[in-house]
């Protein structure tokens, strides 16, 4: 594994997939990322990417999420709800239901409105 701390975002993204051996074009098949913007990110271009393309890097190429967000710029706290969401999409129509559920009744619990 990578020692993440001491590269910048871009080194970072690239050293992790050429490890992997996959070319630019493997991870727009993998992420759906476009091969010239994730070109960018790994020449340090755009800086501080959206965390939902941080997520899918991060699964594709098995790196840590936060340290991606911390390389990035972003606070960690951005971080909670774009997990959370990514999270939910993942989920069946029902699964969804169960969590919203879930989620009112916690704000029921601490005494919140809804």
């Amino acid at each position: 594994m990578l020692a993440m701390s001491q590269h910048t975002l871009g080194v970072l993204l690239r050293s992790a997939r050429v490890q992997r051996g996959m070319s630019l074009r493997d991870v727009e098949r993998a992420t759906g990322i476009d091969n010239a913007h994730l070109s960018q990110l790994e020449t340090g271009k755009i800086r501080k990417p959206d965390l939902s393309l941080l997520w899918q890097l991060a699964g594709v190429y098995e790196l840590k999420f936060d340290e991606l967000i911390r390389l990035a710029g972003h606070g960690v706290g951005d971080a909670s709800m774009t997990v959370a969401m990514r999270a939910l999409g993942d989920l069946t129509e029902d699964e969804r239901r169960d969590v919203i559920a879930y989620m009112t009744r916690l704000k029921r619990r601490r005494g919140g409105d809804g």
